[in-house]
C-alpha cells in the first residue's frame, strides 16, 4: 500500500514537472508558428499563411493578432466570408482594437446583404458601447482591481491612526464597492451573452434559407457571404438562424461559422 501512494505520488510529481518544461516548449512552437505565418503574409503567400495560421489554432492558441492576421490573409485570399469571421473572433478578445474595427468595416463593405434597420436609441447604444468596452476577460482583471482596492481601504480604515485617513478610506472604499458592483454586472451581462448568445458568419459565396430544416422545404430567402446572423436553435445539420431585421429560418450548418 505505501508503495502504491509513493508511485502515485511520482506520478504526479513528475506529471507537474513535465507540465512545467512543455509550457515553454509550447509557447516557442507557437511563437516560431506565427513568425512563420507573418513571413508567409509579407511574401504574398496567402494561402500557406492561413495554413500555417490555421495550425497554430489547431494547437489550441488563440490571440487578438492571430486572428488578425488570419483574417487579413483571407481577405487577401477573397474570402470575405472567412476575413469577417476572425475579425469577429479578434474583437471578442480586445473589443477595442482600432485596427480591428478599421479591417472589419472594409470587409463588411465588401458584403452583398446589406441589411436596414430602425436607428437605435442613444441611450441603448451607450449601454452597448459599455458592454463592449471590455472582453469578459477585461471585465474580470477590472473587478479583481477594485475588489483589492476595497480590501485595502478596509485595512487602512481600521490600521489608519489619523481620523482623516480614516475618512479618506472609507469613502474611498465606497467608491471601489459601488464600482466593482457595476463592473461585476457588466461582467455577469457580457458572460451570459457569451454562453448563450451564438453568433456565426455565413462563409459561402450564397445560401438559401429554408422555413423549415428540411432540403424540401420552401425557401425563406437567400442569404450572402460575410453576413453576421444569429443562432437560434439546432437540428441535425441545420441551424435556426435569426438577421438583425427579424427575419428567421433554417441554414444548414456547413454555410455557416460560430464566432
Amino acid at each position: 500500500m505505501r508503495q502504491r501512494i509513493i508511485k502515485i505520488y511520482g506520478a504526479i510529481f513528475f506529471g507537474i514537472i513535465f507540465l512545467i518544461s512543455s509550457s515553454p516548449l509550447f509557447a516557442n512552437q507557437a511563437e516560431e508558428l506565427l513568425k512563420r505565418g507573418d513571413d508567409f503574409y509579407q511574401q504574398k503567400q496567402y494561402d500557406k499563411a492561413i495554413e500555417t495560421y490555421q495550425d497554430l489554432i489547431n494547437l489550441g492558441y488563440e490571440g487578438t493578432s492571430l486572428y488578425y492576421n488570419l483574417g487579413n490573409a483571407y481577405y487577401r485570399e477573397g474570402k470575405i466570408g472567412y476575413s469577417i469571421l476572425f475579425y469577429e473572433k479578434a474583437l471578442r478578445l480586445s473589443p477595442g482594437d482600432n485596427d480591428v474595427h478599421h479591417n472589419l468595416l472594409i470587409a463588411n463593405s465588401r458584403t452583398v446583404d446589406k441589411i436596414d434597420t430602425m436607428p437605435r436609441f442613444f441611450l441603448f447604444q451607450w449601454w452597448e458601447d459599455l458592454l463592449a468596452l471590455f472582453s469578459v476577460n477585461g471585465w474580470t482583471y477590472t473587478a479583481y482591481i477594485f475588489y483589492i482596492v476595497l480590501l485595502l481601504a478596509i485595512g487602512l480604515y481600521f490600521f489608519a491612526k489619523k481620523s482623516k485617513i480614516q475618512r479618506y478610506s472609507f469613502f474611498g472604499g465606497l467608491a471601489s464597492l459601488l464600482l466593482m458592483i457595476i463592473t461585476l454586472t457588466l461582467l455577469i451581462i457580457n458572460l451570459n451573452r457569451e454562453l448563450n448568445v451564438k453568433k456565426a458568419i455565413v462563409v459561402v459565396p450564397n445560401a438559401t434559407v429554408k422555413l423549415s430544416p428540411d432540403p424540401t422545404s420552401n425557401d425563406a430567402f437567400i442569404v450572402h457571404e460575410g453576413l453576421k446572423v444569429r443562432e437560434e436553435d439546432h437540428v441535425d445539420n441545420w441551424v435556426k438562424i435569426r438577421l438583425i431585421d427579424g427575419k428567421e429560418g433554417w441554414l444548414q450548418k456547413n454555410a455557416m461559422a460560430t464566432i
